[in-house]
């Protein structure tokens, strides 16, 4: 089995990620353009719903998975790996079937009295084989990952966005006469189609990869896991908590907006359609880079559980220091493109530049979601999961009551919402902080996040000048394009001269490290 350290792993995936990202975000213009924002705000509506049931068919086990496999394939014990992978594969083979039912039974309920919406029942419908699907895929990913393999994840991901992508422009465009509904049910079964190429690939590569016959006394060790159950559970309950208050959350959100905007004297087809502008076009951007986060949390997990698992506390800092560092040096330079570039961007990509006010005001506080993921997989992987639960309920209970508080308010609107969604992430990344640095006195390193705001600065500030001067105003593609290259150079200049990224993370970059050894 291929084993990569922890910065590689996470560099395979963040180089995975980046290509998803892109192909994903290609899938959402292209989505956006044929359907429109009411559109986009059906497909949007109909995805919380969806992660709602995924969360509750995974049950947080692929977090569990992770960790517990991290800690047997350091003790080389081959028996509790395929212990953990039966039960795990048993669990989630139950509970998507039951959820799948429910989904399909209670789509009308749910698109027509919780979402106000009716037509949101087609989406819902066309998603919901997507979740038995999605559910054996968590399994074998937290296998790999747990092994310290990431390339079967960052192979998966990149052919199940491949596969939507060539897909989603021809369901959309088939559907589109008989209705936005029906386009966007289109569109979703395109992700169904995705996800599906991407299990096929990640069961192969399982089968190439194992050590062990899976079939073989498959019962046997079903019926004899209990010992195995009892420590999936252990971390994957709270882990699922903090998930399905996540997706709680989300679940609730356009109902709230909704409700809220209501309220506040707008109409049912105009509240669809700011909500579709706000979680189709501005959070989809803001979260474009986080890719880069989640990378180096799915490999945080094994990393810090394996130094846990050892008692290595020096190892368990250095990691999460690690991880930290680079997260804040990807969401500065998020900061700078998202502030500086926002109209722009905003224009090309949806041809929606009063868009770009809800960009401008939630940008700067952006950077405090890099941190979050790193912070929350470290929790997990120190057993700490039922905290990193509370922290998220908090975080969640306060958005939803600030978006009820805002959006209602008829000065503020949709803005209303933008803000409050921004006062809960906040809220749950310095509760996640705080729980680390009760846990194992972790401190963060001040003189790094002073280099990265001026870093920040700096960039920003000659950004836009460039920007404000038209230097490169052939066009408004090429103007964009050109300011953007020069301020990620100038950023990137600067975090080299800086020294936060160091040589030894260099030489551990595959194609790169030959000229850092």
């Amino acid at each position: 089995m291929s084993r990569q350290s922890f910065i590689k792993g996470a560099f395979i995936l963040i180089i995975a990620g980046l290509i998803t990202r892109i192909l994903g975000f290609i899938n959402k213009i292209v989505v956006a353009r044929i359907m429109g924002s009411e559109g986009v705000g059906l497909y949007m509506m109909a995805v919380p719903t969806l992660l709602l049931i995924i969360t509750l068919t995974q049950l947080g086990l692929p977090v569990a998975i992770s960790k517990l496999v991290a800690e047997a394939d350091t003790d080389n014990d081959r028996a509790r790996i395929k212990r953990i992978l039966v039960v795990s594969l048993s669990i989630t083979g139950v509970l998507s079937i039951i959820f799948t039912i429910l989904m399909i039974i209670g789509a009308p309920l749910i698109s027509q009295t919780l979402l106000t919406d009716s037509r949101a029942f087609y989406p819902l419908i066309a998603i919901s084989p997507i979740v038995p699907v999605v559910a054996i895929s968590a399994v074998l990913r937290g296998y790999f990952q747990g092994l310290q393999n990431m390339k079967p994840t960052a192979i998966s991901q990149v052919i199940e966005q491949v596969v939507r992508i060539a897909l989603v422009a021809t369901f959309t465009t088939a559907f589109l006469p008989y209705g936005i509904e029906f386009a966007a049910a289109g569109a979703m079964f395109s992700v169904v189609l995705g996800e599906l190429a991407s299990l096929i690939f990640m069961i192969t590569m399982f089968k190439q990869k194992k050590r062990f016959r899976m079939r073989k006394r498959f019962f046997v060790y079903a019926k004899e896991g209990k010992n195995t159950l009892n420590d999936l559970l252990s971390i994957a309950l709270p882990t699922t908590g903090s998930r399905l208050i996540g997706s709680v959350s989300y679940f609730f959100e356009p109902i709230v907006v909704a409700q809220s905007l209501a309220l506040a004297g707008v109409a049912t087809a105009v509240a669809t359609s700011q909500y579709g502008e706000l979680s189709g076009y501005v959070i989809p951007m803001l979260l474009l880079p986080t890719f880069i986060t989640h990378s180096l949390s799915v490999s945080l997990v094994p990393a810090i559980s394996e130094a846990s698992h050892q008692n290595n506390y020096g190892l368990i800092h250095h990691r999460l220091a690690q991880a930290l560092r680079l997260a804040l040096v990807a969401g500065g330079g998020s900061v700078v493109v998202l502030y500086v570039f926002a109209e722009p961007i905003m224009e090309l990509v949806y041809h929606a530049p009063t868009v770009a006010v809800y960009l401008k005001i939630m940008a700067p506080f952006s950077i405090f979601l890099f941190f979050q993921s790193p912070l929350q997989a470290s929790l997990q992987a120190l057993g700490l999961a039922k905290a990193a639960m509370i922290n998220s309920f908090i975080g969640a209970f306060v958005k939803i009551a600030a978006i009820f508080a805002l959006a209602s308010r008829p000065e503020l609107g949709i803005m209303g919402a933008a803000l409050a969604i921004v006062i809960g992430f906040l809220l749950v990344t310095f509760l996640h902080f705080a729980t680390v640095v009760k846990a194992i006195s972790f401190t963060l390193n001040i003189r790094e996040i002073l280099k990265v705001v001026g870093a920040i600065v700096v960039t920003g500030t000659v950004s836009f000048w460039i920007w404000e001067k038209q230097l490169f105003a052939t066009s408004l593609l090429m103007n964009t394009i050109s300011s953007l290259l020069v301020a990620g150079i100038i950023y990137f200049t600067l975090i080299i001269i800086l020294g936060l990224i160091k040589k030894e993370e260099l030489s551990r970059i595959p194609l790169i490290n030959r000229w850092f050894n």
